[in-house]
């Protein structure tokens, strides 16, 4: 079993080939192959790899299947004593990926 943790927007994510994961919104179209060079750590073949804070060399490569928008966060306001009350919704966009590949510069681990 093969799998990495990226760091993508200031989360992390556990991705293996075959897997999707939701991300914030990348400014491609669909189906184009996009890479993540900020690899933390890398699992291949019972041999862990830590970055320091980063792993050179690595890169994982994703294809974008769609676009949407995230649930609905509720921010609700209220003023007791002035009985005013305000609610507003706010929904993110979001880019769903496939996981493709995990590649070396010398050569692709799965």
């Amino acid at each position: 079993m093969t799998y990495a943790i990226i760091e993508n927007s200031g989360r992390q994510f556990f991705t293996e080939p075959g897997k999707f994961i939701d991300i914030n919104h990348i400014k491609a179209e669909v189906g184009d192959i996009i890479y993540f060079n900020r690899v933390l750590l890398l699992k291949s073949n019972n041999l862990i790899e830590i970055g320091y804070p980063f792993i050179n060399n690595i890169k994982v490569k994703a294809k974008i299947l769609k676009h949407f928008k995230d649930k609905k966060i509720r921010v609700y306001k209220m003023n007791p004593k002035k009985g005013t009350r305000k609610t507003k919704g706010y929904r993110s966009l979001c880019t769903r990926v496939l996981i493709e590949s995990i590649e070396n510069t010398e050569n692709i681990i799965n």
